[in-house]
Order: structure tokens, then C-alpha cells, then sequence
């Protein structure tokens, strides 16, 4: 016999009494930290499952400082054609609500102090009002094709671009100043399709995904750690519990440092979010 979903239910029961239903309400109640999911151990989980990695697509999920508000890029299916909207999953009295903010603009990231929300070329910063209007980088971003930006905590912030022999550059605020876009060493930025970069809040490393060594389009991520004399070290490829035969992609530390996340290609129109601990990170840090 087949069973039939609690939701299916509610929702014949709802209509027969003529009452409208609010979507949210026939969705899962979420609960506690991290939507009340199970923290995974040294080996990835996808998160969130039939909720944020879904048989569909979305990409880059993100918490902001405090963990109480759960950012991400969703696809959704409509009549004509697909769309892309940005999400908000918020923690209010301990249970997580979700909220359509936009349709997607650009690729949003957030500073470490979550003050100043980054859209490519373009960011907005916290008022007493609410986001304020885009502003610009600077002249000197506008010829770079940026998809995301990242920060660290003493404003330094990172940036790719879309394209093939991609770049990966960093830019420093200086006075109050940001100053022009400089490119990371040949340590980093080797190989094709250098992308989706995150530096630590403290710039002990930087992580991205990258072609290298492959005939094959395949992402794979990558980290760097600063060593004392201020250098880069050679990137270290994720081991094999990350990194698979389809592609790793778009990776970031939660603020409270305990997880890694990151998107994993599962099929055709399918990208699902992971997570792992950031012990990881820890177990890759070249010994001094």
C-alpha cells in the first residue's frame, strides 16, 4: 500500500474545509542550531536534505555572525522558465522561518562582522534602516568580471572573476582607503578556473576551487596557508572525502569556525550544499 505524506494530508483536509494554508506552515518545523541538523564528523553530509540540497539547485549557503540568520541562492521551477531568488532562513524564538528577500542579484557573502553584504562589483551596508542602496567597489573593479567576494576581519577582501585563465585577487583597506586590486602568487593562482575564493577572518588561509592537473572540466577545492614570513604556501588539494569525480565548488567556514561548507555538482540541474568539520582545515596546516 502506498503511503501518503502528513503534508498531502493536511493540504486535502485544508482545502475540503474551504481554509487557506500557508505553505510554511505544512513545512517542517526546524529547530535549534544549524536548522536542527545532525553536525557531521570528518566526513562531508549534505545539509539540510529536502530542505537546503534539495533534487534541484542552490547555491551558497551561509550564516551570519551569530548563526541565527541562514543565507542561500535557490532555483526554482515556474511555467516558463526557471528563476533564481535569494533566501533568508531566520532564527526567531529558536525555530528557523523562512523569507524570499530578492530575486538573485550577483553571488551575496557577507563580512565578518555581517554589517556589509557583498553582490559582485556592488555591496550594501547595514543602516539603522535596514540595507542601504548598492554601492561600488572602485573604478578599479569595474573591467574584472567578479562572481564573489569574501572578507576578512581586518578588511581585507578577496575576489575572482568569470573566466577561464581566472585570477584570483585580493585588496587591502588602507586608511580607511580600499586600495586597487593586486593578484595572490603563482601558489594560488595556477591552473584554469580559479574561483569562489574564502579567506580565513584572520587571513591564515585562503580556500577556492580549481582545475588543475586535469584534461577534464572538474572543480576541485583548493586551500593556501599564510606562513610566518607573510608568503603562501602551495595549494593543497582537498583529500578524497571532499574532493570526488564531479565537481567540489564554492566553499566557506561558518562564523563560529566549526564546519566547512560547500556545493557538490550531483547530476544534471542538481547541486546540493555539504558540510564537514573544519577540522579538516586543521589536519591539512603544515607543521612549523
Amino acid at each position: 500500500m502506498k503511503r501518503i505524506s502528513t503534508t498531502v494530508v493536511l493540504l486535502a483536509m485544508s482545502l475540503a474545509m474551504g481554509n487557506e494554508i500557508n505553505a510554511e506552515d505544512l513545512a517542517p518545523v526546524l529547530e535549534g542550531p544549524y536548522l536542527g541538523q545532525t553536525p557531521p564528523n570528518l566526513t562531508p553530509k549534505r545539509f539540510a536534505p529536502d530542505i537546503i540540497s534539495t533534487d534541484g539547485w542552490e547555491y551558497g549557503v551561509f550564516f551570519a555572525p551569530g548563526m541565527q540568520k541562514l543565507y542561500w541562492i535557490r532555483e526554482t521551477k515556474t511555467d516558463t522558465e526557471p528563476k533564481q531568488e535569494f533566501v533568508v532562513l531566520e532564527q526567531k524564538d529558536n525555530k528557523w522561518h523562512e523569507r524570499i528577500i530578492s530575486a538573485r542579484r550577483g553571488t551575496p557573502t557577507l563580512s565578518t562582522d555581517g554589517k556589509t553584504m557583498f553582490f559582485g562589483r556592488s555591496y550594501s551596508v547595514q543602516t539603522n534602516e535596514g540595507w542601504s542602496e548598492p554601492k561600488r567597489l572602485g573604478p578599479e573593479f569595474e573591467d574584472i568580471r567578479i562572481m564573489r567576494v569574501t572578507a576578512s576581519s581586518e578588511g581585507t577582501i578577496v575576489i575572482d572573476e568569470a573566466q577561464e585563465q581566472s585570477t584570483l585577487r585580493y585588496s587591502r583597506l588602507i586608511d580607511g582607503k580600499r586600495g586597487a586590486p593586486a593578484p595572490f602568487p603563482k601558489e594560488i593562482n595556477t591552473g584554469k578556473y580559479n574561483a569562489h575564493p574564502f579567506i580565513a577572518p584572520d587571513e591564515s588561509y585562503l580556500i577556492w576551487d580549481g582545475q588543475r592537473n586535469s584534461p577534464v572540466r572538474n572543480a576541485d577545492l583548493f586551500i593556501s596557508f599564510k606562513k610566518k614570513d607573510g608568503t603562501w604556501g602551495e595549494a593543497i588539494k582537498f583529500g578524497s572525502e571532499i574532493n570526488t569525480n564531479t565537481s567540489e565548488f564554492a566553499a566557506s567556514v561558518t562564523p563560529d569556525g566549526k564546519y566547512l561548507f560547500f556545493n557538490r555538482n550531483m547530476g544534471p540541474d542538481n547541486v546540493d550544499t555539504f558540510w564537514v568539520s573544519a577540522q579538516v582545515i586543521e589536519n591539512l596546516r603544515p607543521k612549523e
